[in-house]
């Protein structure tokens, strides 16, 4: 990979140094980017498609937005480009903490032309080493006004679909948006979506997981602190409200949020104002809220353990994620979807999964949900001895489980005739209720046959195969003019 290639933004308020270390970055070969402020280098990079650009290097300190802060917001909107921090003399200690935080590297002035160099090439490098579609973690932009599209929000069965339709309806509003949904399911994804349709894309996005905050910080996380404030609070610090100013705050697992807690963030949310630990100034935002949850918050109202006003405010839009095991029909282009990603980031050249790999997929109930989707196909990306992924070289408690997970939906033993038989239509993208929604008789027509074929015209386990009862197996039979036949379906004579 040549420096030629590389794009290199620089986000720096010093007019000469900006010059000076885009002539250098030029005179190496990178192709090189300036903005004097935080707020415009982040907005340039969000205008921008991502593997755009292969690091950021950013000023610590400076007007405004600091290098801190825009460290923190990439590491949360681009979490795999590199960014390298400037500092002063003096300031190393500080260079040190941002390095913590997620900086790749920091760079010390007056610059040395050959560090500068190592640094931008070894970030360079491992860019490039992650694939040009790493920035996001849900998939690549794809080019599209479509939020949903933008961010990789695959899938063509009914439920997803229904998801897509929200997030379009209500990207551009302020409303606060509660999504559900069991872990795994892509709670983040969407959030991400109707960040990138809000009216102010180019504003941050802010990330929380309330679960891996320690209790006795949560307020401090969410509100920022003064110095003094408590043990430790050394100097003052902005919370994730004041981070997310005029963008979008997602509130993760919220239902992890301590319970005296809930009635500050009910006011911050009510009334866009709230203090900062240990401070009487009333700071006020602007946030657009949304929040997410893998619990039943309606049992946790019923237990004390959260409170109902705060989720009346929080569920003015809800939105409910499928779990994978609802979908099926998304199952093989998840999958080539993650295998091309795989590809790119491991350098590798898989071709996909067999029809039979697929099948076996397709049935297995996923309690792990798109995660542990994504996370096997890397595996066997990387373990991958030829061209094409077999059935036989998948984990066999996978297959196991996905055959237990058969058998009790069929009600035959493990050794029984139906065994695969369901995942091949749910691979062929829709099921027949799916079908009958559109309107697609000829859909219809080779779903009932390939059903009636696979269980020797025996209609009773057709239609338990395709998901309907036997009465109404028979009706779309008699409608769609089939009838059984020793050979098995036909259509009738005239």
């Amino acid at each position: 990979m040549t420096a030629e290639q590389a794009r290199v933004l620089l986000i720096d308020d010093e007019p000469n140094l900006r010059k000076v270390l885009v002539a250098l970055l030029e005179q190496q070969g990178y192709e090189a980017r300036a903005e004097a402020d935080g707020e415009a280098g982040l907005a340039r990079v969000r205008s921008s498609p991502p593997g755009t650009f292969d690091a950021v290097i950013t000023d610590l300190r400076m007007p405004g937005i600091g290098g801190m802060e825009v460290l923190r917001i990439l590491a949360t909107e681009r979490p795999k480009l590199p960014v390298i921090v400037l500092t002063a003399h003096g300031t190393v200690d500080a260079a040190v903490e941002a390095v913590k935080v997620g900086a790749f590297d920091f760079l010390e002035k007056p610059f040395d032309r050959d560090q500068i160099h190592q640094v931008v090439a070894k970030a360079v490098e491992t860019r490039r080493r992650r694939g040009p579609t790493a920035d996001l973690s849900f998939g690549p932009y794809m080019g599209d006004d479509d939020p949903c599209l933008r961010v990789g929000m695959i899938g063509h069965s009914a439920a997803i679909e229904s998801v897509r339709t929200i997030v379009r309806k209500v990207a551009a509003s302020p409303s606060t948006v509660l999504i559900t949904g069991d872990s795994g399911t892509g709670k983040e994804l969407v959030a991400r979506a109707l960040h990138l349709g809000s009216a102010n894309p180019q504003k941050p996005f802010v990330s929380v997981n309330c679960a891996a905050i320690p209790a006795g910080l949560v307020e401090s996380e969410l509100f920022g602190h003064e110095r003094g404030a408590f043990t430790g609070a050394i100097s003052s610090r902005a919370g994730r409200f004041e981070l997310a100013d005029g963008g979008t705050l997602f509130l993760d697992e919220i239902s992890e949020i301590p319970l005296e807690i809930q009635v500050k963030l009910l006011r911050a949310i009510q009334e866009s104002a709230f203090e900062r630990v240990g401070g009487v100034k009333t700071l006020r935002v602007h946030v657009r809220l949304i929040a997410a949850t893998n619990r039943d918050l309606q049992s946790a109202i019923a237990s004390g353990r959260f409170r109902d006003d705060l989720y009346y405010r929080l569920n003015v839009v809800p939105v409910a994620l499928p779990a994978l095991r609802e979908r099926p029909q998304d199952i093989p282009l998840l999958v080539d979807h993650f295998v091309t990603r795989c590809n790119e980031r491991l350098g590798k050249n898989v071709s996909g999964f067999a029809q039979a790999a697929l099948d076996v997929l397709c049935t297995y109930p996923w309690p792990g949900n798109i995660r542990e989707l994504e996370n096997l196909v890397e595996r066997m990306v990387l373990f991958a001895s030829s061209k094409q992924i077999t059935a036989e070289e998948l984990p066999e408690a996978l297959i196991r489980a996905s055959r237990s997970g058969e058998d009790q939906e069929s009600g035959l033993s493990p050794s029984g005739n139906e065994r695969h038989l369901r995942l091949p239509l749910a691979s062929l993208g829709l099921d027949l209720k799916e079908a009958v929604r559109a309107g697609s008789r000829l859909v219809e027509e080779a779903l009932i046959r390939e059903a009636l074929r696979r269980t020797d015209a025996n209609v009773t386990r057709s239609a338990r195969l395709l998901g309907i009862s036997r009465r109404s197996l028979q009706s779309k039979m008699k409608e769609l003019g089939l009838r059984e036949t020793s050979e098995g379906p036909e259509a009738t004579k005239s």
